[in-house]
């Protein structure tokens, strides 16, 4: 087994025992410190000594745009797909050379199941017609990974067809078990295209307790952009339900997120978020490792820009400075996204010429 392998089934173990992160993080950017040419090349420009790096906080994170301008990738392997970003018109989309695939459905399964159990005990309907339009999204692959492990003949993509797609939640609910639950997955514009449509969705009341409605966040030009708790507030009156859980991922990462319920979302075992002050990528607000949970002074509460380590881009680059702008809970077991940042480049990214 390669090195490559044995950072792969660590990370596919962290959940037996999370307190091994810091020390994975620690030595997967080691590794790709060294086989990773434009993190490499990053490091270098900041002038850091890879081996004085021994605690989260002190690893550099890549700022995102540089999946748009070069090869993200931890050596020179044989990539299998290339993921990319939606993008707006005239803008330069993300790219994630993915080279092992199964690795990606095996973390997607594990992350999703931890929280939501077995996924064949459901059916999942996606409701992506932006993504569907393009053949190289990680969220389609994800949900088609699935549909498949779902084994319900009802599992599947619905673009308009929504009339199509509530037959298929009916038949689920009548022809399996009580134990049997529907995860609709959806883009959030679609989601609410549907919540304001005609259907009738008063059925669903019946069988609240059985169906997962999960947004991805983004209007993609499509509709007028809403605060959460509206989004939120409109989807749940109009599909029955008390909570809409959503999912944070994006092309660079291959783990997620989720959130049970007003956008307070959980990392996986694989994850870890860091805030950075927004004038400042070098710098962190307290985080989950500094501090103390009960101390509810103004500081805690401030905004920051994302940082996150996701030990699963381990043949790409684990440790991205988003754009997002986000908030820890209180006890610092969740967080939320707040927004993002203006379309400025970050300090970070001018250290190097493309």
């Amino acid at each position: 087994m390669t090195l490559r392998d044995e950072l792969k089934s660590a990370v596919l173990q962290l959940d037996q025992n999370p307190l091994n992160f810091e020390r994975l993080a620690i030595e997967i950017f080691q590794f790709q410190a060294q086989y990773n040419q434009t993190y490499n090349s990053y490091i270098n420009h900041l002038g850091i000594n890879v081996n004085k790096v021994t605690h989260l906080e002190k690893i550099p994170f890549l700022p995102i745009e540089f999946f748009k301008a070069h090869k993200v990738s931890s050596g020179a392997l044989n990539h299998q797909m290339i993921f990319e970003s939606s993008g707006t018109t005239g803008s330069e989309n993300s790219k994630h050379y993915v080279e092992d695939l199964p690795f990606y459905e095996m973390l997607s399964f594990k992350i999703f199941q931890k929280y939501y159990g077995p996924l064949n005990e459901y059916t999942v309907l996606g409701l992506l017609p932006s993504y569907l339009e393009r053949n190289n999204s990680s969220l389609v692959y994800m949900v088609q990974a699935f549909i498949y492990k779902t084994l319900s003949k009802y599992s599947g993509f619905y673009l308009n067809n929504t009339s199509d797609l509530l037959k298929a939640i009916k038949k689920a609910f009548l022809e399996y078990d009580k134990n049997h639950k529907v995860l609709l997955i959806g883009v959030t514009f679609a989601l609410l295209d549907l919540a304001e449509s005609e259907e009738d969705l008063t059925f669903l009341e019946e069988y609240k307790s059985r169906i997962v409605i999960m947004e991805t966040g983004g209007m993609k030009g499509r509709r007028k952009e809403l605060l959460r708790d509206e989004v939120h507030g409109i989807l749940k009156s109009a599909f029955k339900v008390d909570h809409i859980h959503s999912e944070y991922g994006m092309t660079e990462l291959l783990s997620q997120a989720y959130s049970n319920g007003e956008g307070e979302f959980t990392c996986p075992p694989s994850m870890k978020i860091l805030l950075r002050e927004v004038n400042d990528p070098f710098s962190y607000l307290p985080s989950f490792a500094i501090g103390d949970p009960t101390d509810k002074s103004e500081i805690k509460q401030k905004t920051g820009a994302l940082n996150v380590i996701d030990l699963g881009n381990i043949d790409s680059c684990c440790f991205i400075e988003t754009k997002d702008l986000g908030k820890f809970s209180n006890d610092y077991q969740t967080f939320s996204i707040l927004g993002r940042l203006d379309n400025t480049d970050l300090r970070g990214c001018n250290l190097m010429v493309n």
